[in-house]
């Protein structure tokens, strides 16, 4: 028997003997030169709670039904500083460990005018002089001038101590610009007349871009200062019903206008499901649904989203779970191949290929590990690669590296992780039928000698 093929029956054996029923995740393995080993991982529908996509409901809209990463958090500038120059960032941060936020990434968006609310303007503004007018639209509230110079000077400094308290944060997925308009969502319609002037805009937008170099932003519409800038992410929250509808005011309608289509390459676009209404959009509209998921290239869908509604059939189950594989990245591994056994301390060479079958690439860059596991389940070696991950856009993917194990002779497995920075530890799962120990994914077995 060929060293290839003797190395092919200890990986079966070895994954046997560690995870009964294994032979229903292998791998075929094809026959090709001697000393090779080349895994071809099966396909399978990829993990629903796969970090930093899918649903990103509210934390405190409810029972959540379906599996989920990410929660949505608003939070007003008036409670954030409610004395100048005073954040209050450690008491907003204590709602993150309710229970349904226990665990997941967070994306947030801070407001000053929320339609139906008690203001968020912070009193100490307010008694500066920061005018605020009286709007019966959407429930009614105040809207305040955003263009009062200690009203800009105000939000620029709450920006800048934003970012110095999250922008490093592994733990905040993305953020939306907020701060702006009803809602925080860029616009005071029908009021016009209310919202902020081109300038204030652009001071705001240049503030986000100093304060987070190193986490993806999003804001409402491609308008304006913000439709030139092409780091920038988006978010529709209206989305299917307003996503591209053939009005000249539709979301992706203004990308258009601005040659913004694109920025899903970079920067991260999604939003919120039209409230209440994930049976119609799942229902019988389903397939606008996916559509205007495909054209806008989703990641995620929140804080409204069909995990806040109740299955009414398999079929809503069955569609709810197709929406969450589509969006943002799906990586199916297609071929791994290294050498069948190495010497210690010599350098061999590891490639690999895939595909991402979503609408959209992974935004961060997340390390991708390889380790090494003695029969007895211990890692014995953990090696970091160069790969950056953001590069795996939606179709076709190939990688190589170079590994060196300085230990003892003996069989091992070997096992990819993409490491999740706030946990430290190997996160993202793939689209495959194959082991999964610790988060480690189990791909192949290797023989290493004097």
């Amino acid at each position: 028997m060929h060293k290839r093929q003797e190395s092919t029956m200890r990986f079966v054996s070895l994954l046997l003997i560690t995870f009964p029923g294994a032979e229903y995740f292998l791998a075929p393995m094809a026959r090709i030169a001697a000393e090779e080993t080349v895994v071809r991982p099966r396909p399978a529908a990829g993990p629903l709670d796969n970090p930093l996509k899918g649903w990103c409901p509210y934390t405190n809209a409810g029972r959540i039904h379906q599996p989920y990463s990410m929660v949505f958090q608003y939070i007003s500038w008036r409670e954030l500083e409610p004395v100048e120059n005073e954040f209050r960032f450690e008491e907003w941060e204590e709602s993150w460990n309710r229970e349904a936020a226990r665990g997941k990434h967070i994306i947030f968006r801070v407001y000053v005018d929320y339609p139906s609310k008690p203001s968020g303007l912070p009193d100490w503004l307010r008694k500066a002089g920061v005018r605020e007018t009286p709007y019966e639209d959407y429930g009614g509230g105040k809207s305040p001038d955003y263009d009062n110079p200690r009203m800009v000077a105000g939000l620029e400094r709450l920006i800048a101590a934003l970012g110095k308290r999250y922008n490093q944060s592994p733990r905040i997925a993305f953020i939306q610009l907020g701060l702006l308009g009803f809602w925080g969502e860029w616009h005071t319609y029908p009021r016009s007349e209310l919202y902020a002037s081109p300038d204030t805009q652009r001071r705001v937008i240049d503030a986000y871009r100093r304060a987070f170099p190193d986490k993806s932003l999003m804001v409402r519409y491609a308008r304006g200062y913000a439709a030139q800038q092409d780091w920038l992410g988006f978010h529709d929250d209206m989305f299917p019903e307003d996503t591209d509808n053939g009005k000249d005011w539709s979301f992706l309608a203004g990308m258009r206008r601005a040659g913004r289509t694109e920025n899903w390459k970079l920067a991260v676009v999604g939003g919120e499901m039209v409230p209440g209404k994930a049976e119609r959009w799942l229902g019988g509209d389903y397939d606008t649904t996916l559509t205007m998921l495909e054209r806008s290239h989703f990641t995620w869908v929140g804080p409204y989203c069909p995990a806040l509604a109740r299955p009414r059939d398999d079929t809503f189950v069955k569609r709810s779970e197709e929406l969450v594989r589509r969006m943002g990245y799906e990586f199916q591994l297609t071929e791994l191949a290294h050498p069948a056994s190495a010497r210690a301390r010599q350098a061999i060479r590891l490639s690999l290929r895939g595909r991402n079958l979503g609408t959209a690439p992974f935004y961060y860059p997340w390390r991708v590990v390889w380790a090494l596991f003695d029969p007895s389940g211990k890692v014995v070696s953990l090696q970091e690669t160069d790969w950056d991950i953001r590069k795996w856009q939606p179709g076709e993917f190939a990688a190589g590296t170079e590994l060196a194990f300085d230990i003892p002779p003996g069989n091992y497995r070997l096992a990819m992780g993409i490491r999740d920075p706030w946990s430290n530890q190997p996160a993202i799962r793939f689209a495959n039928d194959l082991p999964v120990m610790n988060g480690w994914t189990i791909l192949s077995e290797i023989q290493v000698s004097e």
